[in-house]
C-alpha cells in the first residue's frame, strides 16, 4: 500500500484541537476523506473518520488494520501538515 497524494484542509478557527481535516489517495485508486489533525496532550495526532454510533460511541469508519500501518499513516499526514503550515506562514 502506498499513500499517493495528500490534501490538507486547514482549519481556521484561532482556538480548539482540531489543527485539520485531510484527504489520501491510496494507490491512486481509492481516497479516505475526513481524517482529522488534532492537537493532544501529548502532541499532533491523527483521528479517522468516524461517526456516532446508535449507543452514543463514535466508531471509526475506516482504519488501519495494525499499528505499524497507522504510524506510517500518521508521519506521512503530520509532515504533510507541517510543510503546509510553512507553506501557510511564508505567504
Amino acid at each position: 500500500m502506498q499513500i499517493t497524494d495528500v490534501r490538507v484542509r486547514k482549519v481556521v478557527a484561532k482556538e480548539g484541537k482540531l489543527k485539520a481535516v485531510v484527504s489520501i489517495t491510496i494507490d491512486d485508486e481509492f481516497v479516505v476523506h475526513d481524517i482529522k489533525v488534532i492537537e493532544g496532550e501529548k502532541g499532533l495526532f491523527i483521528a479517522m473518520p468516524s461517526r456516532k454510533a446508535a449507543d452514543g460511541e463514535y466508531r471509526d469508519t475506516a482504519h488501519p488494520i495494525n499499528s505499524a500501518t497507522r504510524e506510517k499513516m500518521q508521519k506521512l499526514i503530520l509532515e504533510k501538515y507541517a510543510e503546509a503550515m510553512l507553506e501557510a506562514s511564508e505567504e
